[in-house]
């Protein structure tokens, strides 16, 4: 037992925790977001072994180490066998669009969008570690679209779960929106917050803090400030770049992001040795990660609504896991530059940091104007249809071979992390036509919804929870 890995705080207040613990604490008690105390490495060998794995003996693949001792290899392959046997025929398809440039797409699960790749994993293992324990637990979250819906979905009726979903009012596709307002099972709940996803994420956040209110209700998370949500979205890095020549040839993967969690996964697959050579970060126009990266200072600006509604995001949660490694893992400076960030909103790390991170990262801002050329043009030429949020990561790879920073000669995986269907009315801007719905798609947009519209103020939120909560 003494050797499996431990997690601690990027803000030191605790550490040696276990997996099952920072499974159900969601967020350290000192506001700090939990981070392996080491990380497993595969070689050479190990990933080409790796190669002629189903994308379900893959993930119990990557993802033992995290969890042993607390499950065994035959329960976590049970969980991935579960969790992605609800997926379509082939997990997660690559296309390629031409030599050497490939769309992973990830909206191949329940919701049609990449969060129902860790959503569908977090709640097996959240239904798990609860009935081991015969404890219930309330899980809040905060979304700017897909995350919602992908939690809502997973986690509905369960016994032994009450899930709370805020979402900013008017802030999100209406399929998006139906997605998390047609499901009427108790203990589960959508709240449209009158403020945009960094307020609501902001929500979240003190309630955790409130270290009374988290006892009380026994709270959890399933954004990806819980460890655990991130760890099933490290698999798709390995599946799709062992598909494309892994690990005899590195891999460059261009991600949309705004919360930093997709593309830190990416990264998190580079520390445990996946050759992967560039990981290229698509903003929209709400692109503090893009300044961040071309300047090293992280300045939280106003949040303006755009045609990819998952990244109007000013705030990158996730950004502080990377900031640790920064950092050298110095808790003590990690505090004070999210306090920085909180209190002025800014911080800035050095010009010596910079570089070195450059190494592995850049960064691109892709215009709403751009992100429906992008689409006109990639239908035109290939037939395929892209989401706005898979168009700028497609986006981002031009500008990168533009500027010569990446070149063809090696594979380039662009995720592509919705179905062009939830987004139609931006898709018939582009090209005139309106994506055809899936058929379990276009069921839910009849039915009723379901959710409360309450005001961006902590105390209504809590004492939302408190009565709607269900008692053991």
């Amino acid at each position: 037992m003494d050797d499996y890995i431990k997690y601690s705080s990027t803000r030191g207040g605790d550490d040696s925790l276990s997996y099952e613990e920072v499974l159900l604490a969601g967020l350290a008690r000192d506001g700090g977001l939990f981070m392996p105390e080491k990380w497993p490495s595969f070689s050479h060998g190990d990933l080409k072994n790796m190669k002629e794995l189903t994308y379900s003996k893959l993930a119990t693949k990557i993802l033992k180490p995290f969890i042993q001792p607390f499950l065994d290899e035959d329960d976590i392959s049970n969980i991935c066998e579960s969790t992605y046997s609800t997926f379509g025929n082939e997990v997660a398809p690559l296309k390629e669009l031409k030599e050497n440039t490939y769309i992973l797409e990830l909206f191949h699960g329940p919701t049609l969008a990449f969060k129902d790749y860790a959503m569908q994993f977090l709640s097996r293992a959240f239904n798990i570690a609860l009935e081991k324990k015969n404890k219930r637990a309330v899980i809040l979250g905060a979304t700017s679209g897909d995350t919602g819906s992908a939690a809502l979905e997973a986690f509905k009726g369960k016994d032994n779960i009450d899930i709370f979903i805020l979402f900013p009012h008017k802030r999100v596709s209406e399929v998006q929106q139906k997605q998390m307002t047609w499901i009427n099972e108790d203990g589960a709940h959508a709240l449209s917050v009158k403020t945009d996803f960094d307020g609501c994420q902001a929500i979240v956040k003190d309630c955790f803090e409130d270290l009374n209110f988290k006892d009380r209700t026994s709270l959890s998370a399933i954004n990806s400030i819980n460890w655990v949500r991130l760890l099933p979205q490290i698999v798709y890095y390995f599946y799709s770049a062992l598909r494309v020549g892994s690990p005899e040839k590195e891999v460059v993967f261009s991600v949309p992001t705004g919360n930093f969690g997709n593309i830190l996964a990416g990264w998190m697959a580079k520390k445990m040795g996946l050759p992967i050579s560039k990981l290229i970060c698509g903003s929209n126009q709400n692109d503090i990660l893009t300044r961040f990266f071309e300047n090293g200072i992280m300045k939280r600006k106003n949040v303006f609504p755009s045609y990819s509604p998952s990244m109007d995001i000013q705030v990158s949660s996730n950004f502080e896991r990377l900031l640790y490694e920064i950092n050298d893992r110095d808790t003590n400076l990690v505090k004070k530059q999210m306090n920085e960030f909180k209190v002025d909103g800014k911080f800035q790390i050095t010009q010596d940091q910079l570089n070195k991170i450059n190494n592995l990262f850049v960064a691109f801002k892709i215009s709403d104007f751009d992100t429906l050329n992008i689409i006109k043009k990639i239908y035109i030429d290939h037939k395929y249809m892209l989401d706005p949020h898979s168009a700028i990561g497609y986006g981002a790879v031009q500008k990168a071979v533009e500027q010569e920073i990446i070149s063809n000669d090696c594979p380039i995986i662009s995720l592509a992390c919705a179905h062009p269907a939830k987004f139609p009315q931006v898709i018939k801007k582009s090209i005139g036509i309106i994506p055809e719905f899936p058929l379990h798609l276009d069921q839910i947009m009849s039915r009723k919804e379901n959710f409360k519209t309450i005001d961006p103020n902590l105390k209504d939120v809590q004492e939302y929870i408190i009565k709607s909560m269900r008692k053991l």
